[in-house]
């Protein structure tokens, strides 16, 4: 690698090989946590996560409920670590997810989850972590040492050992097929430039990315990448809400980015990206679906829960060439640390 490639960009290219560190190395003890959990037969789902790893638990979410048919939702920490309420979670799983597994706020709900009498997963890169300790079952990322200031790996390792733990759960051989090829999808994925958006966006100082389903969630991990990596004002929004009131700023030449994979909602997210595209914004979209819309090359993968990790690493790789091009040091956001330790 380059000597003045970025750490980010160096993180961006070992997706793949953290890919299959993790199917290699994790894989048989997710198995194993997988059948405990059929066993347990939770009623719904919990999450616990903040930033990066929240949005890999809103991919899980969808993921989880259109697979299970259990419904997941959300816990804010600071219900456990600064209200101290007791919530009755016997009988539900809980996702905890953490790359450090060090924030106060996610341990003390993890503990309160666990103590409630839920099944309790922390998903993290530091199996040694607090974290670990509060949680009654651990799945380690093997993401490898993540530096850059900006998640990448840990984003991608945590939703896999997720999608692993579903396939596991389920059964589901499709599934399994699809994640084992994911290493040789990732590292064309990861390749991909998009010159195009790159040059849309390069002055921009507000945009909007949006998804549906499980691409939402890569949605508003991409916003938080524009934000912390480019200095770019990016909200994300559900593709069935836009239209609703967030259309009201869109004005000509608007950078939108619309991440769509191959699912049940591909089509509805061209036909919202044609419908924008015709009100004058400059809109993107990740499909060959779009009349008016620039569709974006992208890598499939076999099942449409693993697109979405595709179009993240896409993504990351594009958005590092961005940060550069406005002489922004991704490995080094203003205000920001690589650890987060709230309460």
């Amino acid at each position: 690698m380059a000597d003045d490639m970025t750490q980010m960009r160096r993180e961006v290219l070992e997706i793949p090989d953290a890919v299959d560190r993790l199917l290699t190395h994790g894989a048989p003890a997710i198995a194993a946590i997988a059948k405990a959990a059929a066993d347990a037969n939770p009623r719904f789902i919990v999450t616990v996560a903040r930033g990066s790893s929240d949005h890999a638990c809103t991919f899980l979410k969808y993921a989880f409920e259109l697979a299970l048919g259990l419904p997941v939702a959300s816990i804010g920490p600071s219900v456990a670590s600064i209200y101290g309420a007791d919530l009755r979670l016997g009988g539900s799983m809980t996702l905890s997810v953490s790359q450090s597994g060090k924030s106060p706020d996610i341990i003390a709900m993890s503990q309160a989850a666990t103590e409630a009498g839920s099944f309790t997963i922390a998903i993290t890169n530091d199996p040694r972590s607090p974290l670990t300790q509060a949680s009654t079952h651990t799945i380690d990322i093997h993401a490898g040492p993540e530096l850059s200031v900006a998640a990448t790996k840990t984003f991608v390792t945590s939703a896999i050992s997720g999608l692993i733990l579903l396939a596991e759960w389920t059964g589901d051989g499709t599934l399994r097929t699809a994640l084992r090829a994911l290493p040789d999808r990732l590292e064309k994925a990861a390749q991909q430039d998009w010159p195009d958006l790159r040059a849309a966006i390069s002055s921009a100082s507000s945009l909007f990315t949006l998804g549906r389903g499980p691409a939402w969630a890569i949605s508003n991990e991409a916003a938080l990448k524009f934000k912390e990596t480019c200095q770019i004002h990016a909200e994300s929004y559900s593709s069935a809400e836009v239209l609703h009131g967030p259309v009201s700023i869109v004005g000509s030449g608007f950078p939108i980015l619309c991440f769509a994979s191959a699912d049940a909602a591909e089509h509805s997210v061209a036909e919202v990206a044609d419908q924008l595209a015709d009100k004058g914004a400059r809109v993107f979209v990740t499909s060959d679906k779009p009349s008016t819309a620039t569709a974006l090359p992208c890598i499939r993968t076999g099942h449409p829960l693993t697109d979405p990790i595709a179009l993240i690493t896409s993504f990351y790789a594009m958005i590092e060439r961005v940060a550069g091009e406005r002489g922004v040091n991704p490995d080094a956001p203003r205000h920001l640390n690589k650890v987060t330790e709230t309460r």
